[in-house]
């Protein structure tokens, strides 16, 4: 029986230290080989999802740098759908290469601009916690307040200074009816990227907002609404730790998801890393009852043939 894996790429497994669409669009193809273990044995359908916090923060900021009456910059929404658009054909490319590489051209891939539902009474709205663009030092601190008063910015997990924008939580994927004929058909799916385009509900239809949606939760939320066997979140810092970094670190290899969520209530991991992804897994676990694995994308090998990961059960 073919089992069914949601993987959820960082938005920084794209983006290195050349942030060029040719550098990026490398980067992809070097991921998309790197998890072509999972599926090499026909028993595995894939679905994948990636962040953009990275990207949203820079296309905004090209935006905001061009901004004038006759070429406005675009609203964040909209700057989260053109990145979610850019990094899906990315994303597309590479795997139709790897696929083929691997003597599984068969698969058709596709790649959906996804819209991700949320409460407009959020209270994230008015508590903005999502790291968005580049990093700055203190000391940039100063010019980029003056050059953008608006802007809320916070400290990111000891590497820098980031601007931080909302980040509702995903109620649900409003495209999520129309996955079943392309998952029934083979295909290889990419959806939700950057956590999907943030819309609230309005009149018959909906409408985007000004926020960026966490990508491990949109991913959750995927991963439950696709009927997923399996989260699997890829992560930069690898495994989960407790104490990270410290001379009593603890590698915590499987985990109850009741134990988890006693970790996460008490703030045993890093806000701006860690703790979202965690916390994400763990959503997906209580509702469906299935597995979480969080490592890093070097150790999807491992992770195939060992089981190697951290991995919350129920």
């Amino acid at each position: 029986m073919v089992r069914r894996i949601v993987v959820a790429l960082g938005g920084n497994a794209i983006l290195t230290k050349d942030p060029s669409a040719k550098a990026q669009k490398k980067a992809l193809e070097v991921t998309a080989e790197q998890l072509m273990p999972l599926i090499k044995n026909n028993d595995t359908q894939m679905v994948v999802t990636h962040g953009n916090g990275p990207q949203v923060g820079n296309l905004l900021l090209q935006q905001l740098g061009s901004d004038s009456e006759t070429n406005p910059a675009m609203p964040l929404d909209t700057v989260g759908a053109m990145t979610q658009g850019e990094i899906g054909f990315w994303t597309a490319q590479a795997f139709i290469k790897a696929l083929a590489n691997n003597g599984l051209g068969n698969y058709p891939v596709l790649s959906v601009v996804t819209q991700t539902l949320v409460d407009e009474h959020d209270p994230a709205f008015q508590n903005a916690t999502k790291p968005i663009g580049p990093f700055y030092t203190a000391e940039q601190l100063p010019e980029i307040k003056n050059q953008f008063p608006d802007w809320e910015l916070m400290e990111d997990a000891g590497r820098g200074y980031r601007r931080v924008v909302p980040s509702p939580k995903p109620i649900e994927i409003v495209e999520a009816e129309g996955f079943a004929p392309i998952l029934e058909s083979g295909s290889l799916l990419i959806a939700s990227g950057g956590g999907g385009i943030p819309v609230i509900k309005d009149g018959k239809g909906y409408k985007g907002v000004e926020a960026v949606i966490d990508k491990d939760f949109s991913a959750a939320k995927l991963a439950e609404m696709v009927e997923a066997d399996e989260l699997l979140i890829l992560t930069n810092g690898g495994d989960v730790f407790l104490n990270y970094g410290k001379p009593d670190q603890v590698h915590l290899e499987e985990v109850s998801v009741a134990q988890m969520r006693q970790y996460v209530e008490e703030e045993r991991f890093a806000k701006g890393s860690m703790g979202p992804k965690v916390e994400a897994a763990v959503s997906f676990v209580e509702r469906t009852g299935k597995r979480a694995t969080i490592t890093s994308l070097d150790n999807v090998e491992n992770f195939v043939k060992f089981g190697s990961g951290t991995k919350i059960v129920p």
